[in-house]
């Protein structure tokens, strides 16, 4: 049966068994879309009815406020298995978002070995290598052969969250080598581990920030990466389900913050509570920034009043110049997020956007042009010149700060993301206003013009 299938017939089955059957078969991201849609009654029911193993993925995919209501509809002994079986990495994580008095009821309910595992997680800052990383791993001793290596492995490694890579440390746990399953299986039994295994292991450590795991993982093509400390010692190791996890945290941050939507938590079914929450500062901000905007025309009124072709132009450069600006932003920011571009390629990039600019500048001047000479009366029209000259150098203004912006940022090890579109469109509507009204303000006065 279908996936879809299953979904539309659990909802009418009266034999529990089957939906048991249902249930436990299905993938656990399904199980877990499945659930979060059913009535807030019947979720715990459908819980209740998959197994130990399929019961812990699923909650895995089940978001958190869904997590929270089963935590407290199921019994104490069902929430200890489930916490007890997830890994160190996701149990951390599920915690980080957790009420702290469910965290410390949840910690006295883990064995003292995963407790240690989860505290030893949530020591390090958020946003670390340290932070997501799992301390599940393979690790082999020197001097095995490839013989016990893999008995080892059989033997004491099942749970492992990846078995694909094993490490090789010394007696102090200092990161040596790393070997591959694939090695392991394909050499003989009385090789040496030291003899295949490879020195040139890519690590990075506790504190490196998470984007930069995510971009070594894929300059290297990885699919696990070692964590080590200052002193080079393997504590915990990070896999690719976690880089993509990492990848559409980073980018919904980014997006959010370019749209000016604080914080990175709020998605598209979101309570309407945590929506006001996340988008109200942001608009009062905005409001804040457009009356600075407005305050710079307050000045021209006398001037607008005499010209009213003006109020028909405006809006143009408004806008034309933050969409100019915005796209430059959003390339400037994208390169430096994937590791394109640093700051130290920002003259390249300010040039290459510049030369692009000056012919955007030409077309969108001319345009103005031609649209100022339509709109405007006869006695009018000359306005259409200083239009078109204020558009092109608009536009000019628009790559350059959509550039520099979040590169200097960069420079000063902030996130560039923090110079949002609605930031940058305020700033270029004050600079074309004022450059605009204050040219046609001074034509009136130099030649003395009647309209």
């Amino acid at each position: 049966m279908l996936v879809q299938d299953v979904r539309n017939s659990v909802i009418d089955v009266a034999d529990l068994n089957q939906l048991k059957w249902d249930l436990n078969r299905l993938q656990p991201v399904d199980v877990g879309e499945y659930i979060t849609q059913l009535p807030s009654k019947q979720r715990a029911i459908a819980f209740r009815l998959l197994n130990k193993n399929q019961a812990t993925d699923v909650f895995e995919y089940l978001p958190l406020e869904v997590r929270e209501e089963l935590l407290d509809s199921l019994q104490d002994l069902q929430v200890a298995q489930i916490v007890e079986a997830m890994s160190p990495d996701d149990r951390a994580e599920l915690f980080d978002e957790l009420p702290a008095k469910v965290v410390r009821r949840l910690l006295q309910q883990l064995s003292p070995e995963q407790r240690q595992a989860t505290a030893t997680i949530l020591g390090y800052p958020e946003g670390t290598a340290g932070r997501v990383m799992t301390t599940e791993y393979v690790r082999l001793r020197e001097g095995l052969t490839v013989g016990e290596a893999l008995r080892k492995i059989r033997l004491q490694d099942e749970d492992k969250e990846t078995i694909y890579y094993a490490y090789v440390t010394d007696d102090n746990r200092k990161l040596v080598s790393v070997v591959s399953l694939r090695q392991l299986l394909f050499t003989f039994p009385d090789v040496l581990i030291g003899d295949i295994a490879g020195d040139r292991v890519v690590r990075v450590r506790t504190e490196t920030p998470q984007e930069e795991v995510a971009r070594i993982m894929k300059r290297y093509d990885l699919i696990a990466l070692p964590v080590v400390d200052r002193e080079d010692r393997l504590v915990g190791i990070i896999t690719i389900d976690d880089v993509v996890d990492i990848l559409e945290e980073e980018a919904t941050e980014d997006i959010q913050k370019l749209a000016g939507v604080s914080g990175g938590d709020e998605a598209a079914l979101s309570p309407p509570l945590m929506t006001i929450k996340k988008r109200l500062p942001w608009l009062f901000g905005i409001m804040l920034l457009y009356i600075g905007a407005s305050s710079a025309i307050a000045p021209f009124q006398s001037t607008i009043a005499m010209v009213p072709v003006l109020a028909v132009i405006m809006p143009l450069f408004s806008n034309t110049g933050g969409t100019v600006g915005i796209q430059a932003l959003t390339v400037t920011i994208r390169g430096l997020g994937v590791g394109e571009v640093t700051p130290k390629d920002t003259l390249k990039i300010l040039r290459k956007e510049l030369t692009a600019g000056l012919g955007t500048a030409l077309a969108l001047g001319m345009t103005m042009i031609c649209l100022s000479l339509i709109w405007a009366p006869p006695q009018e029209r000359w306005v259409s010149l200083i239009a078109g000259t204020v558009m092109a150098t608009n536009t000019l203004v628009a790559v350059t700060l959509g550039t520099l912006l979040p590169m200097g940022l960069k420079r000063l090890k902030l996130d560039p993301a923090l110079v949002s579109g609605p930031l940058v469109t305020t700033m270029l509507d004050a600079i074309g206003f004022v450059i605009f009204l204050t040219l046609i303000s001074t034509a009136l006065r130099i030649f003395h013009l009647k309209v």
